[in-house]
């Protein structure tokens, strides 16, 4: 039986509304499925939350680091959670005496060992969970990250950027405005302090209301400029956002914040709050290799890692280390970036592409490339110096992962050694949607 439900004290892990940004980091880092969500709130069903502790670290608000001290038996229920717009208060002190203090087994102050790499499913069956070789700590040489500087619980709750630039960055012809429609889109702070990282997000609050009335909440996006500004020297930033057309069913739905975004005019003003993230950055010493493997608009940081990177070797000033990029989408021209990233030297980034839907051609996937790219990925695996950054959807986070247990393995080299020493060393950042 669950430690927790032996217990007449509860510390009942619970998320903040008011500060949770829905990026689903910690329902997709959750090993034991204690996390799900509506389309308003991300709850913790307290019957099956281990207190494991693997969603706090990844979590880039703080909204996940939250509890309150309950009797087990009224443990707020998911439907209570999901109604609400703030947290609770704690109880008072007479409502818990008499009670049994929680055990020390199941104590916060001491997180337990990181979830294992093999779990079982619903079904009973063994599956292999990524999520557990990814870091939550930054590189050694990486730079300090600012975070939550506005937001609902700052002292400022939002700063108000200006929109300088909105241009589409996926191929446009006699399909523009499907389902591929991405764009690329130049924020500016002006005087108001915005200091971002490579690989930082922001989050965007969309003007009105939802269906029930209430303020949309913040989205998130990854920062796809790097720490210089989008124009060198200026206080900016730029966003790759794709319109969201239909759900993951694929049923009819206009994103609420995609689209206002991709619909904006230059001068138009903007909501938002952030920056959040401290553990996805870049290494910063010299002689750091960096592995990029994303999907669609997973290509945010990468761009972002790439332009810093290729910005300090125009001025001569970095000993460059390799850049490896596998870039997936399902067609050429869904891809964004694509003729940009054709320009760039082959002596200063080796890009790999995958298109799973080019027509006459059989499906070919970041994984696929990944192996066919071993005997490089080999010596990096091994490399201390060497950096991976996993960007898109969740689907392909699992399959990434174990494209380079299966490079470890084809090498005589034992993963788990592999895995953890990538963990440990912040060496391997997953950052899944």
């Amino acid at each position: 039986m669950n430690a927790v439900a032996e217990i007449a004290v509860i510390k009942q892990h619970l998320i903040d509304p008011e500060i949770c940004i829905r990026c689903n980091t910690c329902e997709a880092t959750c090993p034991v499925g204690a996390i799900t969500h509506d389309n308003v709130n991300y709850v913790v069903d307290a019957e099956k939350c281990n207190l494991c502790m693997a969603c706090i670290s990844p979590c880039p608000t703080g909204s996940i680091d939250n509890w309150r001290t309950m009797p087990r038996v009224r443990a707020y229920t998911v439907e209570e959670q999901l109604t609400w717009e703030e947290l609770p208060a704690e109880l008072p002190p007479e409502e818990l005496e008499g009670l049994e203090a929680p055990d020390a087994s199941v104590s916060v102050a001491t997180p337990p060992a990181a979830p294992p790499a093999v779990v079982q499913d619903p079904s009973g069956e063994a599956s292999f969970n990524s999520s557990a070789f990814g870091a939550t700590l930054p590189p050694w040489s990486a730079a300090h990250a600012y975070s939550n500087l506005y937001g609902p619980k700052a002292a400022q709750k939002t700063v108000t950027a200006t929109v300088v630039g909105n241009v589409r960055v996926t191929e446009v012809g006699k399909t523009a405005g499907s389902d591929y429609d991405t764009h690329h889109i130049v924020l500016d702070f002006g005087a108001m302090p915005f200091p971002v990282l490579e690989g930082q997000s922001i989050g965007i609050v969309p003007p009105g209301v939802d269906e029930i009335g209430r303020r949309h909440h913040a989205r998130q996006y990854s920062i796809a400029s790097p720490r210089n500004g989008e124009r060198p020297g200026y206080n900016n930033l730029s966003l790759t956002i794709k319109r969201v057309l239909e759900d993951h069913d694929g049923e009819p739905v206009r994103g609420v914040a995609s689209n206002y975004m991709c619909d904006l005019k230059v001068g138009d003003k903007v909501e938002v709050i952030g920056p959040f993230g401290t553990s996805f950055l870049m290494p910063n010493h010299p002689k750091s290799h960096i592995v990029m493997i994303c999907t669609g608009t997973g290509s945010a940081p990468m761009r972002a890692m790439t332009e810093w990177r290729r910005r300090l070797r125009a001025s001569g000033k970095f000993e460059s280390g390799k850049l490896m990029l596998f870039f997936g989408a399902r067609t050429q021209e869904e891809l964004p970036y694509f003729g940009p990233l054709q320009s760039l030297p082959k002596d200063f980034i080796d890009t790999n592409f995958a298109f799973s839907r080019t027509p006459g051609q059989p499906k070919r996937y970041v994984q696929d490339v990944m192996r066919e790219r071993a005997a490089d990925l080999t010596v990096l695996l091994q490399d201390p110096n060497a950096y991976f950054y996993v960007c898109g959807l969740k689907s392909m986070e699992e399959g990434v992962v174990l494209a380079l247990r299966d490079v470890a393995h084809g090498a005589g080299l034992d993963w788990d050694t592999v895995g953890g020493a990538l963990k440990r060393e912040g060496r391997l950042h997953l950052e899944t949607y």
